[in-house]
């Protein structure tokens, strides 16, 4: 791992929902790291505990046991300003209702920065014109964000996040509901980020053919254990055959393709 910059770490995390008496336990010992300037999907059967990882991560639900270091310090060390600072979320939220222009609701990605007025200044306009002009979705500007399609509206959440301006970017789900074409071009705009930016992204996904194809690394999440690896690292290791085990699913090594079994 010698000259490569971990973003976030994790030791030992156990996640879930804390309660009395112990709470859940979804998945535990989960040791990962991301690194600047690469894609990392996270991958997993409905249920698996994707979602959790990523709140946790996030900081939006506390570990259950176990360390998170965001650049070096505990990731509970930090304000929440200074996480703004550090990381930004793309999870599948409902928007606020409203009459916000696709400017508008890019430029909420400048919140961390601006002063308690809100009120932008050169420095976070230029950054919300770069976020547009990185997305292509700088001709959108006017429309109002219910105006446009889910495709282009993910771009411009992918925008708003690139306004903040943050090393990490995590998404949840950013392809779900897209067809194919928008599939891709979402997937292709990360990969572009991360490797041109310079950017640390993760994101949670169920299209595991296209991750296969266009991700440095994956996250495995499955029966309360993740691994990570590379795409050729994780099928050398047969990683993937228990992603749906007892379903008539089965992981083609040299196509690298999910397919049906025949029964």
């Amino acid at each position: 791992m010698n000259g490569t910059h971990h973003i976030m770490a994790t030791e030992n995390l156990s996640i879930g929902y804390p309660k009395k008496g112990g709470g859940k336990i979804v998945a535990s010992d989960i040791n990962i790291t991301l690194e600047k300037g690469k894609v990392t999907a996270l991958i997993g059967a409905n249920g698996a505990g994707k979602s959790t990882l990523l709140k946790t991560l996030t900081g939006i639900l506390p570990a259950i046991k176990g360390h998170i270091k965001l650049d070096e310090m505990p990731l509970y060390n930090y304000s929440p300003q200074e996480l703004a600072q550090q990381l930004s979320v793309v999870l599948t939220e409902k928007l606020p209702p409203g009459n916000l222009t696709v400017y508008e609701l890019v430029a909420l990605g400048r919140q961390p920065y601006t002063n308690w007025l809100g009120k932008l200044t050169q420095a976070d306009k230029d950054q919300v014109e770069i976020a547009l002009s990185l997305t292509q979705t700088a001709r959108l500007t006017h429309r109002k964000y219910y105006e446009i399609s889910d495709g282009q509206l993910q771009k411009v959440l992918i925008a708003r996040a690139l306004a903040q301006d943050t090393p990490l970017v995590i998404l949840d789900e950013p392809t779900t509901h897209l067809d194919l074409l928008h599939k891709v071009n979402v997937l292709q705009l990360l990969k572009k980020l991360a490797h041109e930016q310079d950017k640390c992204i993760l994101y949670s996904t169920h299209d595991l053919d296209l991750a296969l194809e266009i991700c440095d690394s994956l996250i495995i999440l499955s029966q309360g254990i993740a691994q990570q690896g590379t795409p050729n690292e994780l099928i050398e290791k047969n990683a993937f055959s228990a992603l749906f085990e007892g379903e008539n699913i089965q992981f083609d090594p040299l196509t690298r393709r999910f397919i049906f079994k025949s029964t």
